[in-house]
């Protein structure tokens, strides 16, 4: 048939050549494997937050009020900037709009700042360190068995002659820190916690508290400039057109001037509630629970304070930034194969530290007598001229009727040479078979003395499948 006379269905039909070689060996799957892309931590991070950017930026899961937030701010410099900064300008002075532009910007690079920042949550405990952790307890508690441990979980600490309690926190199996406190919202233990804020979309801690102290201080700056120059264009147009003109003229100005008159006092008093706690060195935490309050004693105080107003300032805002502990964006790292050294006569090939472990308390990876030469009888030989290698569990164990071929008087004495056996008769493969693993067939063994000699590629057949057992046992 020529390519182009065929019939309507054949032309249709396709043909492909099935390839019969295979890559795969035996014993592996048929299926190719997908490379498995490795996971950065911020994708099986345990607590309740938010990443973007590949990690790089992390918040709480509510994050509703931030956005209003972020509106409010927008909405009242952009109306601010666009009707009312126009005529000030022309009246008063142009230096009204970049000063204005200056707080504008400060307010939002530290807004983002504190809302897109590792607040200094701790991370939490392996299951490693949490086990090792619980036997500490039950010791100390005099209940090794596993039994009742009376609560609380609490250690005492001395910091500058104060006794200061460690709590133990449930969630991350871990003894939280000094001034470290659980964010229910966020479910992260975070260091020298001071609350979460729904405003910023974020808890505040250690690593953020700065931002978000300068951003309530700028704020209130910003709220107060608006509130102060958006009253003085309505004065001004007001003298000029009336009281009320001025304000049909400019209707943004009344829209910016409610905002600003309902939010300053809160803005204004949180900034100084938090002036407070910074000259004190407190944390909102332990001034709403009083943990510092000569109420609970006489010798109750302070250990954090350096006594001095102005070095608590510097302290708490000139500092050295402390760095992540949670390292959202390293990768995480899978069990690498390691290869443990042989422990009472077992040899761990490709098993992790845990694998090992396991093996260990496992009787059926328990180590078994070792074979020796002196255990290998031999036909005409009562003991070999070099010691035998000792095998352990993993290696291929030959039968008890084949002798140990390590050294070579063994072989001369077990093969005999062509010349010692010329009248001697062979048999032919055809007669006498032999399996993978014999000698090549044209190999002069005697009929009388013939010998299943395993080869080394039979060898490594068989190491190889011995390997895979005790590996498929390692992971049950």
């Amino acid at each position: 048939m020529t390519p182009g006379g065929g019939s309507g269905p054949m032309k249709d039909c396709e043909y492909s050549q099935i390839s019969t070689h295979s890559s795969s060996s035996p014993m592996e799957s048929p299926h190719k494997k997908k490379k498995s892309v490795p996971k950065r931590k911020w994708e099986v991070f345990p607590g309740r937050n938010k990443f973007f950017c590949n990690g790089r930026i992390m918040m709480a899961r509510q994050t509703g009020v931030f956005y209003l937030t972020l509106v409010l701010i927008l909405v009242t410099s952009g109306l601010f900037f666009a009707f009312d900064c126009p005529y000030l300008s022309e009246k008063i002075t142009p230096a009204i709009p970049a000063i204005g532009g200056i707080l504008f910007f400060f307010v939002m690079g530290t807004l983002l700042r504190t809302s897109f920042s590792d607040p200094g949550v701790l991370p939490r405990a392996t299951p490693d360190e949490a086990a090792d952790l619980e036997r500490q307890i039950d010791i100390a508690n005099g209940c090794s068995s596993g039994g009742y441990r009376p609560p609380p979980r609490t250690k005492e600490v001395i910091i500058n002659g104060q006794t200061v309690k460690l709590k133990y926190c449930f969630t991350c199996k871990i003894f939280r820190p000094p001034r470290a406190s659980h964010c229910s919202l966020c479910d992260n233990c975070v260091e020298r916690f001071d609350h979460h804020c729904p405003w910023v979309g974020n808890c505040v801690g250690k690593r953020n508290y700065r931002f978000f102290y300068m951003f309530i201080l700028s704020l209130s700056f910003l709220t107060v400039f608006i509130f102060a120059f958006v009253i003085t264009h309505v004065i001004l147009r007001s003298q000029q057109t009336g009281f009320l003109n001025a304000l049909k003229d400019s209707p943004a100005s009344v829209l910016e001037a409610v905002v600003c008159f309902f939010s300053v006092w809160s803005i204004v008093g949180l900034s100084g509630f938090h002036t407070y706690l910074i000259s004190s060195n407190q944390t909102t935490n332990e001034d709403i629970k009083g943990s510092w309050s000569n109420k609970r004693g006489k010798e109750n105080y302070n250990p954090y304070s350096y006594g001095n107003i102005f070095t608590n300032c510097c302290a708490a805002l000139c500092g050295p930034l402390s760095p992540s502990l949670i390292d959202r964006r390293g990768f995480i790292q899978p069990d690498t194969p390691q290869l443990a050294g042989p422990s009472n006569g077992i040899t761990m090939y490709g098993a992790t530290q845990s694998q090992s472990n396991m093996a260990a308390a496992t009787p059926l990876l328990q180590s078994e007598p070792s074979i020796t030469s002196e255990e290998l009888p031999l036909p005409g030989k009562t003991s070999l001229s070099g010691p035998c290698a000792t095998l352990t569990l993993g290696q291929p164990t030959p039968p008890s009727s084949m002798p140990n071929l390590t050294s070579d008087s063994g072989l001369t004495d077990i093969i005999p040479l062509k010349e010692e056996h010329e009248g001697h008769q062979f048999l032919t493969p055809e007669e006498a078979p032999s399996p993978p693993g014999m000698l090549p067939s044209g190999s002069p063994i005697a009929h009388s003395r013939t010998m299943h000699v395993l080869s080394l590629a039979s060898q490594d057949s068989l190491h190889e499948d011995s390997v895979r057992g005790l590996v498929k046992l390692s992971s049950v």
